[in-house]
């Protein structure tokens, strides 16, 4: 049998997605995680419920399932910030999260005195336009 290890950013994909799925029900359909100068940044596409999603489609219900998950990670960050204790071997010193409603997008960031900005794209980029000068030259 062909024993492959996970990677770090694997391992804390599976937590978070299990994670997400122990408290909610619904796990995401899939979970994008990078790691850069100390900040752990992990989201989860597709995290909502269909009913969530319906909820969110008024500005009163996206911002009352906005404010779901907030109360809910924040009640429950501990066990998932001594996951990736257990997985990274560095301890989580902020934690907090951010809903997207109209796309069920869920973010969570994990940061010390840094501030996160997280775009998320319309569509993939290639390698190829990522590492070129892009679309537009800054003049």
């Amino acid at each position: 049998m062909n024993d492959i290890k996970a990677t770090m950013a694997q391992q804390v994909a599976t937590a978070v997605s299990e994670f997400q799925l122990a408290r909610t029900g619904h796990a995401p359909r899939s979970v994008t995680v990078v790691l850069g100068e100390g900040t752990l940044v992990v989201t989860l596409h597709g995290a909502l419920s269909p009913a969530e999603r319906v909820l969110a489609q008024s500005p009163a219900g996206a911002a009352q399932v906005q404010e779901f998950h907030r109360q809910l990670f924040t009640s429950s960050a501990d066990e998932l910030r001594k996951r990736i204790r257990q997985i990274t071997g560095v301890e989580v010193c902020e934690a907090a999260a951010e809903v997207e409603p109209t796309t069920g997008t869920v973010v969570h960031a994990f940061a010390s005195g840094t501030m996160v900005q997280i775009f998320l794209m319309d569509h993939h980029i290639t390698a190829e336009v990522w590492n070129g000068v892009g679309l537009a030259a800054v003049t």
